[in-house]
């Protein structure tokens, strides 16, 4: 769900980082959406919203984010501390996302724990939503949320790039379902 943006619309940029072609998108408010490395510059900007002419940020510098993601993806320990367009999402799924977001590297919760610590225990199934409908995937790390067993589940990028990720990450392997 993704309400008035404010005045600037949405801008738009395209990087390589090294695995493929990643877009951003941002309001003046801040990030709109990142997507998942994708094999063409053409399939990275048709996951993203139309742009605005002149759509220039506030308070987020796009050329650090592009750097930062190029780091990440070359193994590098990086924090992603951009600002969210907070018009994005439900309020759950907003909690759930900022819970997320503190997941540090190497490290993941379940979708069950991230229940838990948003208040509502046995929402393991609506924290799977919210992740699958995370707008802001490296940022919003959401490939820290695993199965209650460790098992890999559920991702945008596939599970051999969840895993890749968690790998160079430096997180605990479990069994993949």
């Amino acid at each position: 769900m993704v309400k008035d943006r404010g005045e600037c619309g949405i801008g738009v940029e395209v990087c390589n980082v090294g695995w493929g072609w990643v877009g951003i998108a941002w309001s003046e408010r801040g990030l709109v959406k990142v997507t998942l490395p994708q094999p063409t510059e053409a399939e990275a900007l048709e996951q993203l919203p139309q742009p605005s002419p002149g759509c220039q940020p506030s308070g987020l510098d796009v050329v650090a984010l592009v750097d930062k993601l190029r780091r990440y993806f070359a193994g590098e320990a990086v924090v992603f501390d951009e600002p969210l367009d907070p018009a994005v999402g439900t309020a759950f799924q907003r909690r759930v996302w900022a819970l997320t977001r503190a997941i540090p590297r190497g490290k993941t919760r379940s979708y069950g724990e991230l229940g838990l610590e948003v208040g509502s225990p046995g929402a393991a199934r609506a924290v799977g939503q919210a992740m699958a409908r995370n707008p802001w995937p490296v940022v919003v790390p959401c490939h820290r949320v695993v199965g209650s067993d460790g098992s890999l589940t559920g991702f945008g990028g596939g599970l051999a790039m969840k895993k890749r990720m968690l790998l160079m990450e430096g997180a605990p392997q479990r069994r993949e379902t």
